[in-house]
């Protein structure tokens, strides 16, 4: 067994992965230079290890010492210390004043920096709050050092240590020993399984009341994921029964103390079926509901008296509202709460413009908001007002304090904080928000917390698009419970008509045959009958016509699939389009993280929410334009640098956000060059490429090819078999959504 004792010199290699890294040592004793190879927990350049292991010879690399054991020790000497500081380990520190800090304070330096930190002040070029930052990071090192040798002693890889302690930080310890399993809901890459190993690990028995409590509730998060707030209680009995390997009369027993612990609530629906909740949906339905009822008050403002000022509106502005339109207007005067809901090309935008116009008449003031920022900059562009995302127009803010964010983290709650809310409402008369279709309940409920009475809420969407992402059904909802006023606008108007996208999309709506044939100008099928050939015509269309046609970039053409695998998946369709629209080029760097390359010019979507990532604007020279924080799930953007030296991915999203991603990060973006219909929500592009094929009867629905055809601006080409197309639009199938929002309200109304 060989020993070396000394400096981290240079880390060579590091797989983020694994945590395998090769790194340089200077031995304490004699300054010789020593190779180290092996699997480390975080650790850093100009720190000092005792490692021991077998001495190898690398048939290129020559004598290294293959690491079995080893040990972080604190810098021993004079010499030790001022290396390990000027090693850039603490960030603000550089050789110059790792010297003055050492001459000062000797064999101490270490116990001052974590014991009397403010004595680092007496040393010039140190503030007092630049002493506190640099004891805040010696205590962060040594505090994450230990959890990653506590988390691995779990079996728990490198990679996924430094993700699990960049969520928790310090309260990873009590998430472990008092519930591991809410790895699986914060942790990319943690599934229930792995969960269940390290709870097993951690002691906790395969029939513990810890355990299948645990089980009921990841059961109850799966389901949400799937967009359900609830489910019935047979089928959670039956689904938490198989997840777990027990009994199902187990799940029987802990259902009812789980109740009177309030984790859960049980509600009987009118037709005597028995809805199981995770606490937290149930109140955030209950409480939207209960909001709602409070926003939806009546005006006094006589009817006629609105029909003559917008009658002048008309005649000002040059636009013509039928009665719907009209009946939108006065409602909107009138009501405290309004949903306006209708197709595409019936109208919504000019509606929104005319209610907006008649507000801004009183010196009203009104704000607009969408749920994406696509949807956002649309609205902007449809309005000619500023209209923001509902993260911004509630400012969205960073981390809560960490009392809060351990409670958040072992309770499931959200840890998305908003400075807008009940205490701090928006500061509006009326406020409109467009795309209703895409928010969820826990958005929803946190807009509404912001919205006071006597403020009016306009929301607009199309009900007859796919649902949102995230959990609940909260247009529909509202539109079902027959509580709220809801005006449904039908006509397509004459310049509409002229839309083949918008004629066919009806069409697709309301099961009528769409006319395959047709020489359209913005509405094309191109029949191909197997996956290759599909894919070829894709090429052609996506790369070389359809941006001259549409006056747009290759980016702007947006292709949409059904599916995420199979030939005609995303994940194929974006390796083969990433070849063809951003091949490799020695001008353009590449980062490789497990089977998916990054390269400069990549075109990548943010797939999971991240409120606390910062982002950028910057202007000419550099300089700072805004900065905020905040990047949403389906957020499109670019890749315009990759760092490898320093390990970070820079994207440039919507509106000019630069955001930066370290590699172990890039788990949140995948390649958008292919999207699924699902994620093109909210969305608008100058062009749409679909391809049909065959694929499962659940999948391949109405709503979802009516969803893909009415998010395409100029044209829309499908790709694909005739018959396959017609299978999707006679499907009239929904995906079964559980949700309660409906009979909370209704409960409240009726």
């Amino acid at each position: 067994m060989a020993q070396v004792k000394g400096y981290i010199e240079k880390i060579k290699f590091r797989n983020e992965e694994n945590g395998y890294t090769v790194m340089s040592v200077s031995g304490a004793d004699d300054g010789e230079e020593y190779i180290l190879v092996g699997t480390f927990s975080y650790l850093s350049e100009g720190e000092m290890i005792d490692a021991s292991g077998s001495m190898t010879v690398h048939p290129v690399y020559g004598e290294q010492l293959q690491v079995e054991h080893y040990e972080i020790l604190a810098p021993e000497d004079t010499v030790s210390m001022e290396k390990y500081l000027a090693s850039g380990a603490i960030k603000g520190i550089g050789a110059a004043l790792a010297k003055r800090i050492v001459k000062k304070f000797r064999q101490d330096t270490f116990r001052i920096m974590e014991e009397e930190p403010e004595r680092l002040a007496e040393i010039k070029g140190i503030s007092e709050r630049m002493a506190m930052e640099i004891s805040d990071q010696v205590e962060e090192k040594k505090e994450m050092r230990q959890a990653m040798m506590f988390l691995q002693g779990y079996g728990i890889s490198m990679n996924l240590a430094v993700k699990i302690y960049k969520e928790y930080g310090p309260m990873v310890y009590t998430v472990l020993q008092k519930n591991p399993y809410k790895l699986a809901d914060d942790i990319s890459g943690v599934g229930f399984r792995m969960a269940d190993e390290i709870a097993a690990k951690a002691g906790i028995a395969v029939d513990s009341d810890f355990r299948i409590c645990s089980g009921i509730l990841y059961t109850l998060v799966q389901a949400s994921v799937n967009g359900n707030t609830c489910l019935p209680e047979t089928e959670l009995r039956a689904q938490a029964a198989e997840i777990l390997g027990v009994d199902a009369d187990l799940i029987d027993k802990h259902l009812m103390d789980m109740q009177i612990d309030k984790r859960i609530v049980v509600k009987l629906r009118p037709d005597g079926e028995r809805m199981v909740y995770a606490s937290r949906f149930y109140y955030m339905e209950n409480g939207i509901a209960g909001m709602l009822h409070d926003l939806n008050i009546s005006g006094n403002e006589p009817e006629e008296e609105i029909r003559k000022n917008l009658a002048i509106i008309q005649e000002r502005d040059g636009i013509t509202l039928d009665e719907l339109q009209i009946q939108a207007v006065v409602q909107a005067v009138n009501r405290g709460l309004l949903v306006i809901t209708g197709g595409p090309g019936t109208g919504k935008t000019t509606t929104i413009n005319a209610i907006i116009s008649y507000f801004e008449q009183g010196d009203m003031k009104i704000l607009l908001a969408a749920p994406t920022g696509r949807a956002a900059k649309r609205m902007t562009e449809a309005t000619g007002r500023e209209a923001k995302t509902i993260h911004r127009l509630l400012e969205i803010s960073g981390i809560p304090d960490e009392e809060d964010r351990i409670n958040q983290a072992l309770e499931g709650r959200s840890t998305m904080h908003f400075e807008k809310d009940e205490d701090n409402p928006l500061e509006a008369d009326a406020v409109i928000i467009d795309e209703m279709s895409m928010v969820d309940v826990a958005l929803m409920h946190s807009l509404l917390k912001a919205v006071s009475v006597g403020t009016r809420l306009i929301l607009v969407g199309d009900v007859d698009q796919l649902p949102s992402v995230g959990p609940g059904n909260v247009l529909r909802d509202i539109i079902g419970s027959a509580c709220v006023p809801v005006v449904r606008l039908t006509h397509i108007f004459r310049q509409a008509a002229k839309s083949d996208i918008i004629v066919n999309a009806h069409k697709i709506n309301e099961g009528q045959p769409v006319d395959l044939g047709k020489r359209s100008e913005d509405f094309l099928f191109l029949k191909r009958a197997d996956a290759n050939a599909i894919i070829n015509c894709m090429i052609t269309l996506v790369r070389d016509k359809l941006p001259e046609y549409v006056k747009s970039g290759v980016y702007d053409v947006q292709i949409m699939t059904p599916m995420r695998k199979g030939a005609l998946g995303v994940e194929r369709l974006n390796r083969i389009f990433q070849q063809y629209l951003n091949p490799a080029s020695p001008d353009k760097r590449e980062k490789e993280m497990g089977d998916v390359l990054y390269r400069e010019g990549d075109k990548v979507m943010q797939i999971k929410n991240n409120y606390q990532i910062e982002w950028k604007r910057r202007g000419r020279g550099g300089v700072i334009l805004d900065e905020g924080t905040g990047i949403f799930n389906g957020d499109m953007g670019i890749i315009r640098e990759i760092n490898l030296p320093a390990e970070l991915i820079t994207v440039e999203f919507d509106e000019g956000h630069l955001v930066e991603y370290a590699f172990g990060d890039l788990d949140q973006l995948e390649h958008a060059y292919a999207i699924t219909i699902h994620k093109s929500q909210g969305s608008e592009y100058p062009a749409v490429v679909v391809p049909v094929l065959s694929g499962p009867r659940v999948l391949m629905t109405r709503n979802l090819i009516y969803t893909a055809v009415t998010r395409a601006r100029s044209c829309v080409c499908i790709v694909g078999l005739p018959d396959a197309f017609a299978s999707m639009a006679e499907n009239a199938m929904e995906q079964k959504r559980y949700s309660g929002l409906k009979d909370r309200i209704m409960e409240i109304c009726l």
